[in-house]
């Protein structure tokens, strides 16, 4: 989708995810799965190495909240520094699916109310993105929603350090995409940033 037909409304953010993403309820079992190995390809063999194995996936769903302001925005989370999975991180508020979640959008929808406190009732799920494999072992289901602008936040200061929202023109603008590089454990890593705020 070019930057210049990203929908700025509730109801041109609707339409285009009936148009692409996946119905929640039909999700095909062969759904093209992008990951963090996409960019470092070796990264998979090495932790495949290192475990004696392939690494397990967790399943886990986060919720990809929209929010019909003047613009779309996308509310973000950063994690605390001292969880044991994706300390720091800024991330979409979610989690494991656990054993009680009948799928993964009640999963996200959990998540996210323990993480944020978002009431369930403001929101509007619209479909999923494709699943996505993490380096620590956890298949991401992607869960896309329309959340009410009239939302009232209480984060969970033992696992959410911060929520902000960021504009969905600017996350999509591949101008803003920069593709950076460090070394890890004696090897150069790839991966993305878009810096913003």
């Amino acid at each position: 989708t070019s930057l210049n037909s990203i929908p700025l409304t509730a109801e041109g953010f609707r339409d285009l995810a009936r148009r692409v993403l996946d119905p929640i309820a039909d999700r095909a079992a062969g759904t093209r799965t992008p990951s963090d190995f996409d960019l470092n390809p070796e990264f998979e063999r090495d932790l495949q190495a290192e475990a004696g194995m392939p690494p397990s996936e967790t399943p886990a769903a986060v919720l990809i909240a929209a929010v019909p302001r003047q613009e779309i925005t996308l509310l973000l989370t950063q994690r605390t520094e001292h969880l044991p999975a994706h300390p720091g991180q800024i991330a979409f508020p979610g989690g494991k699916v656990e054993a009680s979640d009948p799928d993964a959008l009640a999963a996200a929808l959990r998540e996210a109310h323990e993480e944020i406190g978002l009431d369930q009732a403001l929101v509007e799920p619209l479909g999923l993105l494709d699943n996505y494999r993490t380096g620590t072992g956890f298949r991401i289901t992607p869960v896309v929603a329309l959340v009410d602008p009239g939302f009232a936040l209480e984060l969970n200061r033992d696992e959410v350090a911060d929520a902000f929202e960021v504009p969905l023109a600017f996350v999509m603008d591949e101008a803003n995409h920069a593709r950076k590089s460090r070394d890890w454990k004696g090897v150069t890593r790839h991966y993305y940033e878009m810096p913003f705020g």
